[in-house]
């Protein structure tokens, strides 16, 4: 039977396989009012399956916070029931999620190869890792600087002009599964890079005086869960000694304020901070590499989605950082760049008090080794879609994320430190 569906392909597979489970799933988005409020959605997390969107928790939810979560088709007239007779004003965001995951694949670039108008499975991305370095030799190459858990190997991609005291950006994408813009981004900016250069004079400039360092997805094992098991799953695959719940959240693996505010130390829940901090494979080969090139790597950016908004550190405090006013100017100023395109509104500012406090992060981490100017991007949309963006918002997303990020790494050239 297996090997029957192996040949059926992938693509076919995954919808067998979706089919399966998210039939009549329902996405709800409620605003609590009070602390009562509240106190009625930690219950209906206790007494079912909750998958929290926005926030990642129930335990970050606060009163007057717009907040978005899925539960299970058997489900949903129980959650919907308690909704209604706490009087808690809500609305069905998506209805049916099956019929969603469907949906997200509307793109009219329906090749089996690769394609930066829709979204491409792991083996297709590590291919064209493989490719656009071919084919582009003075201007990317190729390395790998780790594998993960599952023993897949890391491809980084560092693209620039060769030259000497080269200072670097590092950006990376699909730190969480089930959010798939991300590494589309990664490798639209890839794409952009190596078609405008000699024809963008920013682009020229940018590759000729700096290196780009591009992960295009860094929890690489849990991108293809998504693809062939879960498209809703957001951890890495690491077993858990003591637990049957697999995976940690590689985004709270970081050793910044590390398992502290707004992460968990249960290994069921999916913002699991790990058993220490880097314990995770993927975690630790970005840190390393990082640690390993911070006298050169001027910028972090780590790709996101989904809430429009343009986030410093920190996250895993309310303290301002020391260039508060510096990465606010920045963050307000490529937000304006970002929305002069399509009109997309984005919200920036430090992580924990622009969404709520989130420790472990890469960002803060980032930011912390030296790294002065550390951003994340959560990408669209605010909700409508969430994690089922469909393929046609990609080449929009892209464009103005790409007019953000490159008004960001003009600022970092023109103040190197």
């Amino acid at each position: 039977m297996w090997a029957l569906l192996v040949l059926i392909g992938a693509a076919s597979v995954s919808a067998h396989l979706q089919d399966l489970s998210f039939d009549g799933q329902k996405v709800f988005r409620v605003i609590p009012q009070n602390d009562e409020q509240v106190e009625i959605l930690n219950f209906l997390a206790s007494i079912m399956e909750v998958d929290f969107w926005q926030p990642d928790s129930v335990t970050l939810v606060r009163p007057k916070m717009q907040v978005d979560f899925r539960v299970e088709a058997e489900k949903s007239f129980e959650a919907e029931d308690l909704l209604k007779e706490s009087g808690m004003e809500y609305q069905v965001l998506i209805d049916n999620l099956q019929a969603a995951l469907h949906a997200q694949f509307d793109s009219k670039a329906r090749t089996a190869s690769h394609s930066y108008e829709k979204y491409n499975n792991w083996d297709t991305i590590a291919a064209w890792t493989a490719d656009i370095a071919a084919q582009n030799p003075d201007l990317v190459s190729r390395s790998v600087i780790g594998e993960t858990y599952e023993g897949r190997p890391m491809y980084l991609l560092k693209m620039g002009k060769s030259g000497p005291n080269k200072k670097a950006i590092f950006m990376d994408c699909g730190f969480h599964a089930r959010e798939w813009i991300g590494p589309a981004f990664c490798q639209w900016f890839v794409k952009e890079a190596v078609e405008t250069y000699g024809k963008d004079t920013v682009m020229t400039t940018l590759l000729d005086k700096l290196d780009f360092y591009v992960l295009p997805v860094v929890n690489i094992d849990g991108y293809v869960y998504t693809w062939t098991n879960d498209r809703m799953w957001r951890k890495t695959r690491s077993k858990n000694a003591g637990s049957a719940c697999i995976g940690t959240d590689p985004n709270r693996n970081f050793d910044a304020g590390w398992c502290t505010l707004g992460a968990s130390k249960s290994p069921c829940a999916s913002t699991y901070c790990g058993s220490a901090p880097e314990s995770e494979k993927e975690t630790k080969a970005l840190a390393d590499f990082i640690r390993g090139h911070l006298s050169t790597i001027k910028a972090y950016l780590t790709i996101h989605s989904y809430s429009q908004l343009l986030l410093f550190p920190y996250s895993y405090t309310y303290n301002l950082p020391s260039d508060y006013q510096e990465l606010n100017s920045i963050a307000r100023a490529a937000s304006k760049e970002l929305a002069s395109l399509h009109n997309t509104k984005y919200t920036y500012g430090p992580g924990a008090t622009t969404i709520y406090p989130a420790a472990g992060g890469s960002d803060d981490w980032a930011y912390d080794q030296g790294i002065k100017y550390s951003f994340t991007f959560e990408l669209r949309d605010t909700g409508r879609y969430g994690f089922l963006l469909p393929e046609s918002q990609i080449k929009p997303t892209c464009e103005e994320t790409l007019l953000a990020v490159k008004y960001i790494a003009n600022y970092v050239l023109e103040h190197l430190y």
